[in-house]
């Protein structure tokens, strides 16, 4: 499986409450969700996003409370991928329980800038910036791993019988 797309960046520690913020908490609307997605810290996400476009952050991806929103709002506005330092524990497995892939790669996080194109090969864990020519490697999830994302996350993965 791969990904395609043009990236979005942010820096460290980009907590849950940044990605949705809590005031829209009371919603379970995955495109309601997406609206807000990133709002708090760029007002012109949703208007730029477009299906398939990367997110690569920081260390510290996704720190703060243990929200399920935070990957279903980031998935639902089209990003096909985080790429990060490193993640937060809870929001890893959150991002693969609803079926976001998302990468860790130090170097491809500093290196990667704001507007590349950037294709990701899941089976491989390479990742390729286009723009400048150039390649890292992240370590690739485990064969089980990327049923559950290719399923579309855990609960399908579970309906599959897989």
């Amino acid at each position: 499986m791969k990904a395609n797309g043009k990236v979005i960046k942010y820096g460290d520690n980009i907590d849950t409450d940044v990605i949705i913020p809590a005031r829209y908490l009371n919603t379970t609307d995955h495109k309601e969700l997406a609206s807000h997605c990133m709002e708090d810290i760029d007002k012109e996400f949703v208007n730029k996003v477009k299906d398939g476009d990367i997110m690569v952050g920081g260390a510290n991806f996704g720190c703060g409370s243990s929200r399920e929103h935070a990957p279903i709002a980031i998935k639902a506005s089209g990003i096909s991928c985080v790429i990060a330092k490193d993640f937060a524990r809870i929001f890893y497995r959150n991002a693969i329980n609803i079926g976001l892939p998302i990468l860790e790669c130090a170097e491809a996080s500093e290196d990667i800038d704001e507007g590349n194109e950037v294709e990701v090969d899941f089976d491989t864990g390479v990742i390729t910036n286009k723009t400048k020519n150039k390649t890292y490697q992240a370590v690739a999830f485990p064969e089980f791993m990327q049923g559950i994302i290719n399923a579309g996350g855990l609960v399908e993965y579970i309906k599959k019988g897989m």
